[in-house]
């Protein structure tokens, strides 16, 4: 940034100064540095989604000059991150020598806080699992900042440690849960101290490790995660729609996460679709999440007790996921009672993908997060019939509907993708 000054006076070309023979070229401008850090993403992320590609197809792609191409591609090799690999077919003139991304050349680790425990999961530059690490929450389980940080940055460590990873080669770690719940560094708490204690999470981690540091919300990161390791086409439009203990979406637009005016988009459980009904800590009333989740249905459940007497369920404050699972299951063996409640969920929330493919014209949306494990098949069919009858788009094209492959991992996988994207972006 330059300091205000008061506008030269006019000069005629025989007053104009020369300048000294050691004053400083002048720097790019802060508008063209974006843009090449623009241009230098975008050609990144189309070598990620589209596999081996040449350069003359990432000019037609990008609608860059094949310039600007060679440039990019030529430092993205120096630093790297891709790498020549073979040569396309000849079509009659000099074969093209195509580039992929190089997996190995940057490590991310993403860490997921569960209600009992910490998930640590390490991917390579493509998305691809590396290694995984569940460990129980321990300090990460109480209320005090700093102890969670110790606990985290002691379990990063451990990993990278037991992975044989060289000193240096995790660019940084991600941890990611529930909104609230990352307010509190680990557990849920009044929303007027969110913001203070994220910031205090984010800084004890930082101080402690080192690293760079992301904190941010589940689905978000479920969202990047999903649409790196499937290799999505930035040119899609696409939502991942999360389901812990209760339900959120993370948005993808132009191949980034959409944040919103204060990181706060996506959070589709908290959509009312019952103006008149319970109200939630989030000030709304009927929201989606108290109606569709597996808390909700969990809930629910408990309050007919007898009827689950035959399925083993805890109702255990922590036991949330594991008695939903114990209901998905038994409601796809044929459990009258189990099968209409997570049914009715799952049409509840499918009027919840409806309202986001509404909203969003999406072309693709994935189920993901612990609550699909078990139950993904009945939230998957739900919301695949519920968008071909109500979709205000669908005479045009069809949203596609698919189930996280790893589920339960799905936001520490996307957190490591956080990390990773940040890494080569700068």
């Amino acid at each position: 940034m330059t300091r205000d000054s008061a506008p030269p006076l006019p000069q005629t070309r025989a007053q104009a100064p020369t300048l000294p023979a050691t004053q400083a070229q002048p720097q790019p401008q802060p508008q063209a540095q974006a843009q090449a850090q623009t241009s230098r993403e975008l050609v990144v992320d189309l070598v990620r989604s589209s596999g081996p590609i040449s350069r003359v197809e990432l000019a037609q792609a990008s609608g860059l000059t094949q310039a600007s191409i060679s440039t990019i591609v030529r430092r993205l090799l120096d630093e790297g991150l891709v790498r020549e690999t073979g040569r396309a077919a000849s079509t009659g003139g000099k074969p093209r020598t195509m580039v992929e991304i190089n997996p190995r050349a940057v490590y991310g680790m993403g860490v997921q806080i569960g209600a009992d425990s910490l998930t640590y999961v390490v991917t390579d530059m493509r998305g691809g699992v590396v290694g995984r690490l569940p460990v129980g929450a321990g300090q990460a389980a109480s209320d005090d900042v700093t102890a969670a940080a110790v606990r985290i940055v002691d379990g990063f460590h451990d990993v990278v440690g037991s992975l044989g990873l060289a000193s240096g080669a995790v660019a940084g770690l991600a941890v990611v849960g529930p909104r609230a719940t990352l307010a509190h560094g680990v557990r849920t708490g009044p929303r007027s101290t969110e913001s203070a204690l994220h910031a205090g999470l984010h800084a004890a981690l930082a101080l402690r490790l080192g690293l760079p540091v992301i904190v941010d919300n589940d689905a978000a990161a479920a969202a990047l995660g999903e649409f790196w390791s499937r290799q999505v086409p930035r040119s899609e439009t696409f939502a991942c729609v999360y389901l812990g203990t209760g339900v959120g979406s993370g948005i993808v637009l132009d191949g980034a996460l959409h944040r919103g005016a204060s990181s706060g988009a996506g959070e589709l459980g908290h959509v009312s679709i019952d103006l008149d009904g319970e109200p939630c800590y989030c000030g709304n009333r009927g929201c989606l999440e108290l109606a569709a989740s597996p808390g909700a249905v969990v809930a629910r459940a408990h309050r007919d007790a007898a009827t689950f007497d035959d399925l083993g369920l805890t109702w255990a404050p922590g036991g949330v996921a594991r008695d939903f699972d114990l209901l998905a299951r038994a409601a796809i063996a044929g459990h009258v009672a189990a099968d209409a409640l997570v049914t009715r969920a799952a049409d509840q929330l499918a009027a919840g993908v409806v309202t986001l493919a509404n909203l969003l014209d999406l072309d693709r949306v994935v189920l993901s997060g612990p609550g699909v494990a078990v139950a993904g098949s009945i939230y998957a069919r739900a919301a695949v019939e519920a968008l071909a009858r109500r979709a205000f788009s669908r005479g045009v094209h069809t949203t596609r509907v698919e189930v996280s492959t790893d589920p339960r991992d799905a936001a520490a996988i996307g957190a490591a993708a956080l990390v990773v994207q940040r890494a080569i972006s700068r």
